[in-house]
């Protein structure tokens, strides 16, 4: 078990490493200088090429791209004697340093990851990730919660109630939901909950999700604000979910061992929660734990049109303001997460399944 667990491991550091040299690669050949987005269109020459040295732009691209890699990883290599070395460990930039291993002018040390700084703020991208992540992450496990609650209900009785009228139109609803992109359903529902319909519903479409404190302790969450955007990324998830539960519980009831706890006398209820229920969840835990890892990557559209202060409406700002150290940060960032989510399940099918482990 030790073996597969090591090899995953191996295989998502692989994955990372390749996401960040593409990510790398793909900032560093698009147009545009740092130097005059920091400065403006009518900063000096002289102070171009200070902000580009800086910066460390003049150096050859494989140089820079070594350096990210050092400023990234956790345990790096770093100049501590000469506060003008490309590789300077400066304390300004690296936190919660620990020298590990000093050899002459240089010392292999124990820090936190250095994403760089915005181009704009000024501050440090781990700050603005630290800051939208949080409400990323409560968005997405709301919408996967409300998904997975009535996906399960639904595909239940849908199952049950086989070639009946609620089956026909679960089916029809589940198909209509997976082939609704984001971006349209969100500006979709948006106008009309809280447009057309916002003196019912209360909500608005030109509201924060934000409200001040009547007590004056500033601002806090308003989650009736949660409702819209977690409802609209939940639509997909929600509908895989229903044609997931349904497939798979007409595969347990027609079981002969459903037919033997019937005979029995069990109850329909006792023989549902009992028996089948559980053994129809497999397949549809497998398709909870991927699409959880899809909402959090994929609620860019979603948060941007709701005003939802996450990764997706940073990223989006970043995009706009060409921040490239920001756009860097969160993309390695939901790749990290994605990657963390996928090793996880791996593991916990290799625990679960040994099939897994000796395949």
């Amino acid at each position: 078990m030790l073996q597969f667990i090591l090899k995953r491991l191996f295989y998502g550091f692989l994955v990372i490493l390749g996401v960040i040299t593409v990510v790398f690669l793909l900032f560093n050949v698009l147009p545009g200088d740092p130097a005059r987005m920091m400065l403006g269109q009518r900063a000096d020459i002289a102070s171009v090429e200070a902000i580009n040295k800086d910066l460390g732009r003049d150096k050859p691209l494989t140089t820079q791209y070594f350096n990210y890699l050092n400023d990234l990883s956790i345990i790096s290599i770093h100049n501590i004697s000469d506060n003008k070395n490309y590789w300077y460990l400066d304390t300004t930039k690296y936190t919660a340093v620990v020298r590990l291993i000093p050899f002459g002018n240089y010392a292999l040390v124990l820090k936190k990851p250095y994403m760089r700084r915005s181009y704009q703020s000024k501050r440090m991208v781990t700050e603005i990730i630290a800051e939208a992540f949080p409400k990323t992450a409560l968005l997405a496990c709301v919408s996967m919660l409300f998904a997975f609650v009535i996906g399960v209900t639904v595909g239940v009785f849908a199952a049950l109630k086989k070639d009946g009228f609620f089956d026909r139109i679960s089916l029809v609803l589940s198909a209509f939901g997976m082939s609704l992109p984001s971006f349209f359903a969100a500006i979709i529902i948006a106008w009309l909950f809280a447009f057309v319909l916002a003196k019912y519903t209360g909500l608005s479409m030109f509201g924060s999700m934000y409200s001040v404190d009547d007590f004056g302790n500033g601002e806090h969450l308003d989650l009736k604000n949660l409702i819209l955007p977690a409802f609209t990324l939940g639509i997909r998830p929600l509908a895989v979910i229903v044609e997931l539960t349904r497939s798979s519980m007409l595969d347990v009831l027609s079981q002969d061992y459903i037919r033997t706890a019937k005979a029995k006398g069990l109850s329909t209820y006792a023989v549902i929660t009992r028996h089948a229920l559980k053994n129809a969840m497999n397949p549809v835990i497998t398709a909870v734990s991927g699409w959880f890892a899809s909402l959090m990557a994929g609620a860019v559209f979603v948060e941007y049109v709701f005003d939802w202060k996450g990764v997706g409406v940073a990223i989006v700002d970043a995009l706009e303001k060409y921040d490239f150290p920001v756009v860097m940060g969160i993309l390695l960032f939901i790749s990290v997460i994605l990657v963390i989510i996928n090793i996880f399940v791996d593991i916990l099918y290799g625990l679960l399944d040994p099939r897994i482990r000796l395949e």
